[in-house]
């Protein structure tokens, strides 16, 4: 069984005070059945930021009184699996190995409109990849149930493509770049520009993903 999970919180950096306020998760189970979404809310220790109560609509009032959250919560599963593991990965240490569903996304589907969690499933549907999604079960969009439910659609869609231990592997590694986002080469794939552009992108202070996507490629070569 794979636990496919999702968190909405209070902010974007548990360094600076940020919490968890919601954990959904949905499971994976080993014949490709994909569980009903689950929910819980919990209690924060400081107030809920407007701006993050514009996103998910999760109120200071609806955590009163709550638990906080903790790792226990989150169950036990063989392998865990989440939509931008980078930022769930900041709150929590699973006690498994983790699949990052949009770092396997950007490897299987490259051309894709879009990876974010709904840009990606809907382009699915419509690819005939998935079926239609549980209208119900999907929706509200940005809570934590829903969006963990959206993804374990889109990874039992990737099992047809990599293995558990291939999508593990890419988790651990810098997002892919398909295209190059900066400069004259914006929007070309890496593959297409010369081998002097891709050295003097190494030699200046870019981040160290597009660096490693800049000499994954100079390997390939």
């Amino acid at each position: 069984m794979i636990r496919v999970f999702d968190f909405e919180t209070t902010g974007f950096d548990p360094v600076e005070g940020a919490e968890v306020c919601e954990l959904g998760h949905s499971d994976l189970l080993p014949d490709g059945t994909i569980t009903d979404p689950q929910s819980q809310l919990f209690g924060i220790s400081g107030k809920m930021p407007p701006d993050v109560r514009a996103v998910h609509h999760i109120h200071d009032d609806d955590l009163q009184g709550l638990p906080l959250f903790a790792p226990s919560y989150l169950g036990v599963a063989a392998v865990y699996a989440v939509h931008n593991a980078k930022f769930e990965l900041q709150f929590i240490t699973p006690p498994a190995p983790v699949i990052c569903t949009y770092k396997a996304a950007l490897r299987i589907w490259p051309n894709a409109p879009g990876h974010a969690n709904f840009a990606l499933a809907y382009w699915l549907e419509d690819q005939g990849i998935i079926a239609p999604l549980d209208r119900f079960k999907s929706q509200p969009a940005h809570r934590a149930g829903p969006d963990a439910y959206v993804t374990a659609h889109i990874l039992k869609a990737l099992f047809a493509k990599a293995t558990a231990d291939e999508m593990i592997l890419w988790t651990s590694e810098p997002a892919v770049q398909s295209t190059i986002g900066f400069g004259k080469h914006r929007g070309q794939p890496w593959s297409e520009v010369d081998d002097g552009y891709l050295r003097w992108v190494m030699g200046q202070d870019f981040d160290e993903d597009t660096k490693w996507n800049v000499q994954r490629e100079l390997d390939r070569r």
